[in-house]
């Protein structure tokens, strides 16, 4: 150690400062207060986790509650119905320890989950001990999922791990379950009699081409809740349709539904119709949810924990019962339905004049599916074709294309992608892979949905109410590096230093939209955004160019919608159920309800890959066209059947060299054969597995891409040695 550097504290010192500390201390902190050089940070670090993990071990089950020291790891074996963590100590049993409230860790945003370990400051409460958290650790992994398979080569059961990227199959030791081939299972990683890593089988989930095997595969390692509680489902059971007293009849106005072909839960009405001074009249019903999930309820508290419905292919996991999702709380045509509406007053250039909120009865006139909306826009089908009323499809289409230019205007971002999407044949099996884009008659919803967010946000910002904001902010400048090396391959303008606006991504996807580089492009500035999370405190919208902008329009499915409703409803003053939930409650649902919504996509993407996989078994062994999508030193990502499906292909299966990664070019290059292999290039690979189990894919390339000079040739004049002098080429890889 130099003398410039100081000795670490002793153990009493350390704990004698944290303790004094008002708030949890970071490593930094502590580091600055000790006069603590940088490189002994690290050395700080394993001696605050010793320290920690020493002081929870020598706890026993017989420890009072006034003998805890005050920072501890705890293990959180509950979440209850608010998101507070019911937490004991780690590493002790739970039975008969004291239990403890673990408040969730809002600033960083991350929420307890049910098995996290985290260190936290404990303090006696008002009802026992209360715990407020200085950090959740990384989830040491206990439990292993995936599937079966017998090694012929050592004639052992293993498990081939669902974790995507290929991590190394894990033994499977004897237990009362039979191995069988291809099964899905949940194991808990052991030690064998060698102290190596193995598994040993807790349950059978099913076999791994089934689509219920995979949910039930995405329920479990999500940890998906997913059952109702006999109160809860009585509750939904019980509800019935308001009285018309104290609400606004709106059952005269053809108000209609408009969904993709399979929705079940319909959430949200709308109309249009031209007004006396050349501007326009637009009504946005959605279901009143809030009437029938009384806040603090059984249903209340269930849907505050769900965060959101999860729709995985061929299943939807609701966030309320099937009673409300898709009975009271769906605007089925034909049948009165409770609603809280905004009607909305626009100019022939779609700027908002006013607007106003009701809480009404409705009667939807029309259940329209995406496909019929368009066919009409197209010219393919006549409204009456429909059994509509005269204008009701051509009023919302001249409203939809006004806010579509006032969107343009604003410069709202338009990302082109595809949503890949499992079709189910009538077994609920996966049949094909199929890319759905945004067609007019999707955007034509979104663009009233939008405007009806936004009113939503202005009434309760303009009266200083709570309101849940949907932010998302502007991207992190050092995550736009690999669009800036993509668009500058791609002779693309995009200079270092700019600012970065929606538009300005504009201009880049429009640049790439007929190029063979669109999907990697469009990816590429979807990176780049930030995460779009819920909060209080209001930070604009950057990829709607708006400066406020809630969520509204979908309570069925999203509890930050619901809270929104119960402010507007108390705000406007139109009805009289009690707003309970004070702002730093709120400000834990945000972040917890941002996390929700952040693992069903992740549960999501999941599955639709393992689905995906499922399918491509049929084409093993077959040559395919791959567009490449990402370069590593290890490989090349692709697509693979037009972007039906995603791809690896290691640096192994190439043409034999030595590869070195040209960032800036985005592409693999060989350094004696000139072989490169770019981003936006299409080669052929010959498919060689595709893992139900992980969603993995993998390619073995075939024929394509260019050959170039070597980088050899250029390099000899600095010392480099030619593939003829130095022989190890091929070894090199």
């Amino acid at each position: 150690m130099s003398k410039s550097e100081n000795q670490l504290p002793d153990d009493a010192v350390l704990l004698a400062y944290i303790e004094a500390s008002e708030k949890p201390p970071k490593l930094r902190d502590i580091a600055r207060h000790f006069q603590l050089a940088p490189a002994q940070r690290p050395a700080l670090r394993a001696r605050l986790h010793e320290l920690a993990t020493r002081q929870t071990t020598e706890l026993s089950k017989e420890t009072k509650q006034a003998d805890l020291p005050e920072i501890v790891f705890i293990d959180i074996i509950d979440i209850d119905t608010d998101g507070v963590g019911i937490g004991v100590i780690a590493g002790q049993t739970a039975e008969d320890q004291p239990r403890i409230e673990i408040l969730p860790d809002n600033k960083n945003r991350r929420a307890l989950k049910r098995g996290s370990r985290c260190l936290a400051r404990v303090k006696p409460g008002k009802n026992g001990l209360r715990g407020t958290v200085m950090r959740i650790l990384p989830k040491q992994k206990s439990r292993i999922f995936g599937r079966i398979f017998r090694n012929t080569q050592h004639q052992k059961w293993m498990i081939e791990p669902a974790d995507k990227g290929g991590r190394r199959p894990v033994p499977l030791l004897a237990s009362e379950h039979s191995p069988q081939e291809d099964v899905i299972i949940e194991a808990e990683i052991i030690k064998d009699r060698r102290g190596q890593p193995a598994a040993r089988i807790l349950r059978i989930l099913g076999t791994a081409d089934s689509t219920e095997s995979l949910t039930a595969l995405a329920i479990a390692e999500f940890d998906l809740p997913h059952h109702f509680s006999d109160t809860m489902l009585a509750q939904a059971n019980q509800a019935s349709l308001p009285e018309i007293e104290n609400r606004t009849d709106i059952r005269h106005i053809p108000l209609i539904t408009i969904d993709g072909e399979d929705a079940k839960d319909f959430d949200d009405a709308v109309f249009a119709e031209p007004d006396e001074n050349g501007g326009w009249r637009l009504i946005v019903a959605i279901a009143d949810v809030a009437y029938y999930v009384a806040e603090n309820s059984a249903l209340d508290k269930e849907a505050r924990l769900r965060g959101n419905s999860v729709y995985l292919p061929g299943t939807v996991i609701p966030m309320l019962p099937e009673a409300l999702s898709n009975g009271l709380c769906s605007l089925r045509p034909n049948e009165d339905r409770a609603c809280l509406a905004v009607e909305i007053f626009i100019d022939a250039q779609g700027k908002k004049i006013r607007h106003q909120f009701l809480r009404g009865l409705m009667c939807s006139v029309a259940r329209l599916t995406y496909t019929q909306v368009q066919q009409v826009m197209d010219g393919q089908i006549e409204e009456e074709d429909l059994t509509l009323p005269a204008g009701t499809l051509h009023h919302l289409n001249a409203v939809f294309m006004i806010l579509k230019k006032a969107r343009d205007r604003r410069g709202a971002l338009n990302l082109d992608l595809a949503e890949k999407r499992i079709v189910m044949n009538a077994d609920n099996q996966p049949a094909e892979i199929s890319l759905r884009r945004q067609i007019p008659a999707n955007q034509l919803i979104e663009e009233m949905m939008i405007l009806a967010n936004i009113c939503a946000a202005e009434t309760l910002e303009a009266g200083r109410h709570l309101c849940v904001f949907r932010v998302h902010d502007q991207p992190d400048p050092e995550k736009m590096d690999h669009l800036r090396e993509l668009a500058e391959a791609l002779d693309i303008p995009f200079a270092k230093g700019q600012l970065i606006t929606p538009k300005r991504f504009n201009q880049v996807i429009e640049a790439a939209a007929n190029t063979p580089s669109k999907e990697a492009v469009n990816d590429a500035i979807l990176r780049c955004q930030a995460r779009a999370v819920y909060s209080l405190d209001n930070a604009g919208h950057y990829g709607l160019g708006l400066t406020r902008y809630a969520h509204f329009t979908s309570p069925i499915r999203r509890y930050a919608d619901l809270l929104v409703h119960r402010r507007l409803i108390a705000a406007c003053r139109l009805g009289s159920e009690p707003v309970i939930l004070e702002r730093e409650a709120v400000e834990e649902i945000c972040s917890h309800i941002s996390e929700t919504e952040q693992t069903a996509a992740k549960a999501e993407r999941r599955t639709t890959a393992r689905l995906s996989a499922v399918l491509m078994q049929a084409h093993i062994d077959e040559l395919l066209e791959a567009t490449i999508t990402g370069v590593t030193h290890a490989g090349l990502f692709a697509t693979i059947k037009g972007g039906l499906a995603e791809g690896f292909i290691h640096r192994a299966s190439l043409p034999d060299d030595y590869y070195e990664t040209d960032e800036k070019q985005l592409s693999l290059t060989g350094m004696y054969s000139g072989w490169r292999f770019s981003v936006g290039e299409t080669i052929t690979c010959r498919l060689t597995a595709a893992s139900p189990a992980s969603g993995d894919i993998s390619l073995r390339w075939h024929s394509g891409g260019t050959q170039h000079t070597p980088l050899t040739s250029r390099k000899r004049k600095k010392g480099r040695p030619a593939r003829g002098k130095s022989g190890k080429a091929g070894r090199r890889r």
